[in-house]
């Protein structure tokens, strides 16, 4: 993941109307394809969360007083960036468009009704 500042510099944050034919150009489905978004975006912002606390542990610290409440400013930055990110779905649909996004099913196969 740790390339997310590069990859959502051209990703403009507010959701916009898609058409929808230009959704299914690779698969011919409207449903698969948003479930292949769907699931992207669960990855991505999985992948978030993990980054963003990371980032926010190496500054953490521990005290056994609950009144003591310190800012610091690094912290507040990191979070800020994080805030100000596009949304998954914003990022995954553009990875889509963009033919970023790759994917496979496990199994095609139909089953056939038992008689």
């Amino acid at each position: 993941m740790g390339d997310i500042k590069n990859k959502v510099q051209g990703i403009d944050p507010n959701v916009r109307a898609r058409d929808v034919r230009a959704l299914t150009s690779e698969s011919s489905n409207i449903y698969e394809t948003l479930v292949v978004i769907t699931k992207r975006s669960k990855q991505l912002a999985i992948d978030i969360k993990q980054e963003l606390h990371q980032k926010l542990e190496e500054f953490a610290v521990s005290s056994d007083t609950i009144e003591e409440v310190t800012e610091n400013k690094e912290q507040i930055e990191i979070s800020k960036f994080y805030e100000r990110l596009p949304n998954p779905v914003i990022i995954a649909t553009e990875e889509y468009l963009a033919g970023d996004l790759h994917f496979h099913y496990q199994d095609r196969k139909k089953k056939k009704p038992q008689q």
